[in-house]
């Protein structure tokens, strides 16, 4: 496909004001719902295909939740379209004040592969309410749910107002080579660099949602059975491939082997005595995540799991405790399921070690004691996270998501989507009933009264 053909078409569209109309942009988004209600039997089947997800896993963390998250636009999006009235200064007596979102134009979205059709149409969404066209560029390393998602947007919107690229790198870097007015890019630190130099090229707006080493605290007071369950949720859900997935625990030593028995209950829980074997149990997605993740059983001692089955791509959800900062499992965020365990005896020595490296992109604190949940959270710069939870945070559409420094830039969900792919227009209505002399400069004691209404 030709992308500078495509663009043009889009940006001739863009042109017609269609996408401005609430009424339009309402009806794009029931569209959209119908298409994904329409098509989840064949989501089901590509998320399986590619990743050996689970119907329970695939609809409840891909299609529900983006359902959710199409009904929460709908219900909202006449009032985040409404001009904002803000309040005018003294100083600005007789006019009148707006913030007007506008649509930047036509958009770029580029999708990972760990969650295929929920990190790829959720941004979708939030360009549509805000009024853009858009291409969407998803991930080659799931060429199934890739498939499916080309055919239920191709059947749906005319490709001059939503269109979908397939490709590899090279078909990336020639759409990351064209002009766009906003680009969307969710994926890992190395490969957002480049985004956002390509971005810094012609000067277009981007958020960036990238990952890191999200660490999981357990103080010495917290609830250890229901810790752990909810850890191993958290870490194990699509084998660890989450950008928001506990990377590595740190322990109060004084609950640690509670705690590990604890966890080793739960995983047992969650996935049976026998994982590898276990049908419902995500796969890795490609053999090259898979050999960089079995190089990191090397490290530490295997407390759980390890045990690996190259040919159909599966790692046991693993846990790895006697481990240190220096250790290749703790230089780069894991992204598969293997769980190191640091251990701590006082808690600033601990959210040093945390702050002495890059800003995560999620953190998760168990603690019954508000004091300390509230010194962590004022302590530690990170994107967004949980007290007594993982990952829940992620699903609430009244929270926005998103990174900060490494972790990534800007963020969406719910009206944190829209607003993410709306221009800001501030507007100043000015009466001319009257006018206000002080103002030019051949005013007599002008000086002395705009002195004596700015101090």
């Amino acid at each position: 496909m030709d992308v500078s053909i495509l663009l043009n078409k889009q940006r001739a569209f863009f042109r017609t004001e269609k996408t401005k109309d609430y009424h339009f942009r309402l009806e794009a988004l029931e569209k959209l719902r119908a298409a994904v209600i329409r098509h989840e039997e064949d989501l089901l089947q590509a998320l399986k295909a590619d990743l050996n997800k689970s119907e329970f896993d695939a609809y409840s963390t891909e299609i529900g939740i983006i359902l959710s998250e199409i009904r929460f636009a709908m219900k909202h999006l006449r009032a985040w379209m409404k001009p904002a009235k803000v309040k005018t200064p003294l100083t600005h007596f007789g006019s009148k004040s707006a913030v007007y979102s506008e649509p930047y134009g036509v958009s770029l979205i580029i999708s990972p592969w760990n969650f295929p059709f929920q990190l790829a149409v959720a941004p979708l969404i939030g360009a549509i309410a805000a009024g853009n066209c858009v291409v969407l560029k998803p991930s080659e390393l799931t060429p199934r749910t890739s498939e499916v998602l080309e055919n239920l947007i191709s059947e749906t919107f005319p490709e001059p107002y939503v269109a979908v690229v397939q490709g590899g790198v090279e078909v990336s870097q020639e759409l990351l080579g064209a002009k766009w007015d906003y680009i969307f890019f969710t994926g890992s630190v190395p490969v957002g660099r480049i985004v956002a130099q390509a971005a810094a090229n012609h000067m277009t707006p981007v958020t960036l949602e990238l990952g890191g080493k999200s660490p999981c605290i357990v103080h010495e007071d917290a609830n250890l059975g229901l810790a752990a369950k909810r850890i191993a949720w958290g870490k194990f859900m699509n084998a660890g491939q989450t950008c928001i997935a506990p990377d590595y625990l740190y322990v109060h030593e004084s609950v640690k082997m509670d705690f590990l028995a604890q966890l080793q209950k739960a995983i047992r829980n969650l996935y049976g005595e026998m994982p590898l074997e276990n049908e419902l149990y995500t796969h890795i997605v490609s053999e090259k995540h898979f050999r960089r993740l079995a190089s990191f059983l090397e490290n530490g001692v295997t407390y759980v799991g390890g045990k690996t089955d190259p040919g159909r791509l599966v790692i046991e959800p693993t846990v790895l405790t006697e481990v240190r900062w220096e250790d290749p499992v703790m230089k780069e965020e894991i992204f598969g399921p293997i769980l190191p365990v640091l251990e701590y005896r006082y808690l600033s020595e601990m959210l040093e070690g945390i702050r002495n490296h890059p800003n995560p992109l999620a953190l998760y604190v168990f603690t019954e004691n508000p004091g300390i949940q509230q010194e962590v959270m004022n302590r530690v710069s990170f994107g967004g996270g949980c007290i007594n939870d993982t990952l829940y945070h992620f699903t609430s559409p009244y929270l926005p998501f998103g990174g900060v420094g490494n972790s990534g830039l800007g963020s969406y969900h719910g009206k944190g989507s829209f607003d993410t792919f709306s221009h800001k227009k501030s507007v100043l209505k000015q009466t001319t009933l009257y006018d206000i002399p002080v103002r030019y400069p051949n005013t007599k004691n002008a000086l002395k009264m705009i002195k004596r209404f700015l101090k």
